[in-house]
């Protein structure tokens, strides 16, 4: 699994560096289509990549009109499921052009591995304070 581990951590953390451009386009890739995002205003289906440009696309002007810098991901659980899915679960921390800290955001990530590698069909937002692994 230690291949499929680094696999994994290396798609998230080509995620946050393509997310931190502020570029849809950019992210586009790490979607399997179709994905699901799950969030506070409910269930958001993103069939296509049109539907991922729709929802993000807004998302990263208004994190732009907040003088955004960079995101990290600071992962609390990686579970895998199977040799094709993994559940990863940590808190996205958002950085200003000042570098000081923006906001925390709580997201657990179902990865799929597919004939293109690691994929996300599902991204949860969730509380930072669920994103610790439970005893």
């Amino acid at each position: 699994m230690n291949n499929n581990e680094d696999a994994v951590n290396q798609v998230l953390n080509d995620y946050y560096k393509a997310f931190s451009t502020l570029t849809v386009q950019s992210i586009l890739r790490y979607f399997h289509q179709p994905a699901l995002l799950v969030g506070p205003s409910g269930v958001i289906a993103l069939p296509t990549p049109e539907a991922v440009i729709s929802i993000f696309g807004p998302v990263m002007e208004n994190l732009r009109r907040r003088e955004y810098r960079r995101s990290e991901f600071s992962l609390q659980q990686l579970r895998f499921l199977s040799a094709t899915s993994a559940l990863a679960t940590g808190v996205a921390i958002r950085y200003k052009t000042d570098f000081e800290e923006m906001e925390r955001v709580g997201i657990t990530y179902l990865l799929h591995k597919g004939d293109s590698g690691w994929k996300f069909p599902v991204m949860a937002l969730h509380d930072t304070d669920k994103s610790a692994p439970s005893n």
